[in-house]
């Protein structure tokens, strides 16, 4: 026997670790994003090519006149053949998807199917290939964590695993995307994981993302999504007050965007027109819109390395940042598929150019290129609408290669980053988060609290007592209660006025004058505080922390203080447990069903 035992941990010691493992299964995904980037890419650019380019020949757009009205039906083109796909996939191929995706992965356990690949690489293609104001940014990130959750789930890891592998497939998708490994870890870390991570996480981002990049440079070659000029601050005494300012305008900026971006899809949310005609609709403004300023068409690459190198016009740059927004808004707000990450790298190169105009205008000679504010422009809006400094930063770090740009790019992202937060406190994706009552960044735990309302749980069956009693007839109540160690005073309309417990009888237990003597009102805690049915769990939870308590009334509302029941702390907890095995059991069988 004890040799069986010996001879097993000799075994062991040459079998890999745990952590070992998951780094192995981390470079496979990796490897895996890298060649699904290249998937993602070919097929945009294929219908890009075979739809947009090849539409403009035969409509013969390029050769001016009235044939440049026919541009429209180019965008529209690409929404009939995505009638098909939203048709077999509702809810899955249209509109901005990440904030599903996000509440797949900290929410929801993370259970991706296969077909979700499919769905998003061929809907972005149509709308960003046909000339849909839109990015592949998060979708390639979407596609790269749904990779992570596949592996995840053949391998049957637990929810925390699950999280880490869907985390290294994203940073996999934005490094090979961006040709910027470091970039793809810190997106992962600060959008996609909310800026909670282990360092066994972190490691399972960083293999995977060099792998992907790795990859990416293999078949694309060492050059980054757009170049950037060489950077150089002309004075930087000067120079550093004006990039501290233009953070001050890019998070102003950012906040617009996202009101903008929401009030627009809310708005075609409540249209009424047949679900798969709003995106036409859509392609058919943004067209419009295109016939004049071409530039706001798909994911506008080419236009920002144009104002990159500085051959951007003031009045222009200054349109094309509002025009930009709004045909974002339109093509997802109506249906169509893609991110917002190119639009933000478009706006923020956009209005970075703008400002370096105007301060060239102002400060001739004292003042860079209007290439340089684009650039730093660029991650100042992307930080400031996404709530990501770190990515922002350590992307245009890696695309410039030049240490002098880090001081202005982390000014300008941390002053629009907190001007965004302070004007509104949701990035741009959190905003449907919030409309719900959850914060993502409070974790899973808080999110399922905040998703039970109090008034699903209390019990009506509830004691109470007059304020006019005598204390005798609270002891004699107290003696027969099972285990309630509060009571709610009522007056004689049934309202509410205060709560008593056992404490607040003791002074008078001994003294049986006062116990005939004392009412109920005069020992009792008229300052209490309420709950109502319409309050979750956490809000209760957080009370009971606070106050030291174990049991709280719940009123009908705050105005009327009609006593509906008692909520006990170990209510909250139990409906807590049993939200989470319910949820559990679901996602276990979702992960079923799709193996």
């Amino acid at each position: 026997m004890f040799n069986n035992i010996r001879q097993t941990l000799r075994i062991q010691k040459f079998l890999p670790g745990e952590n070992t493992i998951m780094l192995l299964i981390s470079t496979f995904i990796g490897v895996a994003a890298g060649f699904g980037n290249i998937a993602f890419r070919t097929i945009t650019e294929l219908v890009h090519e075979w739809i947009f380019v090849r539409g403009h020949e035969l409509l013969a757009i390029d050769h001016g006149g009235w044939h440049r009205l026919l541009l429209p039906l180019l965008p529209m083109a690409g929404m009939v053949l995505l009638i098909p796909v939203s048709l077999l996939f509702p809810g899955e191929a249209n509109g901005y998807t990440f904030t599903k995706f996000l509440r797949k992965v900290n929410l929801e356990g993370g259970y991706i199917r296969f077909r979700a690949i499919i769905v998003k690489t061929i809907s972005t293609a149509l709308t960003i290939g046909t000339g849909g104001s839109a990015g592949v940014e998060g979708p390639i990130a979407t596609v790269g964590g749904a990779l992570g959750s596949l592996v995840g789930q053949f391998f049957k890891v637990s929810g925390n695993r699950m999280k880490v592998y869907i985390a290294a497939g994203c940073a996999g998708g934005i490094g090979a995307m961006f040709n910027a490994p470091i970039a793809g870890i810190f997106f992962a870390a600060e959008i996609v994981l909310l800026g909670t991570y282990e360092i066994s996480s972190f490691s399972a981002m960083v293999i995977s993302s060099a792998m992907a990049t790795v990859v990416s440079r293999a078949y694309y070659g060492n050059t980054p999504a757009f170049p950037i000029p060489h950077y150089h601050l002309a004075h930087p005494l000067v120079e550093i007050p004006l990039y501290m300012l233009m953070g001050v305008v890019v998070g102003g900026v950012a906040v617009i965007h996202i009101r903008v971006f929401y009030a627009v899809r809310d708005r075609f949310a409540t249209l009424k027109l047949h679900p798969q005609l709003k995106p036409i609709l859509g392609a058919l403004i943004v067209g419009a819109i295109g016939i004049l300023f071409p530039q706001i068409m798909g994911d506008g690459y080419e236009h920002i390395e144009q104002v990159l190198a500085g051959h951007g016009i003031l009045w222009v740059m200054a349109i094309l940042v509002f025009l930009k927004i709004v045909c974002t808004a339109v093509t997802l707000g109506a249906g169509g598929a893609g991110g917002v990450f190119a639009p933000a790298l478009f706006i923020g190169a956009f209005i970075g150019g703008t400002f370096g105009a105007i301060a060239n205008l102002v400060l001739p000679g004292l003042t860079a290129s209007t290439g340089a504010y684009a650039a730093v422009g660029i991650g100042a809006f992307l930080a400031a609408a996404t709530h990501a400094p770190l990515t922002a930063i350590f992307l245009l770090f890696e695309m410039t290669g030049n240490y002098r740009i880090i001081i202005p790019i982390m000014l300008s992202s941390i002053i629009g980053t907190v001007v965004a937060n302070r004007l509104y406190h949701d990035s741009i994706d959190t905003v449907d988060f919030s409309r719900e009552g959850i914060d993502l960044h409070e974790g899973r735990e808080a999110a399922v609290m905040r998703s039970i309302k109090v008034g699903t749980i209390i019990s009506e069956d509830v004691d109470f007592i007059s304020e006019n009693a005598n204390a005798n007839q609270l002891l004699r109540l107290f003696s027969m209660a099972k285990d309630n160690f509060y009571f709610p005073v009522i007056d004689d309309t049934g309202h509410m006025t205060g709560i008593v417990s056992m404490q607040d009888v003791k002074n008078i237990l001994h003294d049986e004058k006062k116990r005939l003597n004392a009412r109920v009102g005069d020992v009792c805690e008229r300052n209490v505080i309420t709950l109502t049915p319409d309050d979750d769990l956490y809000t209760a939870l957080t009370l009971y922390d606070v106050k030291g308590i174990e049991e709280i009334p719940v009123v009908e509302s705050t105005s009327n203080r009609w006593v509906l029941g008692m909520l006990k702390r170990r209510d909250v907890l139990n409906a807590y447990n049993r939200e989470v095995l319910k949820r559990g059991i679901s996602e276990r069988t979702a992960s079923i069903r799709l193996q």
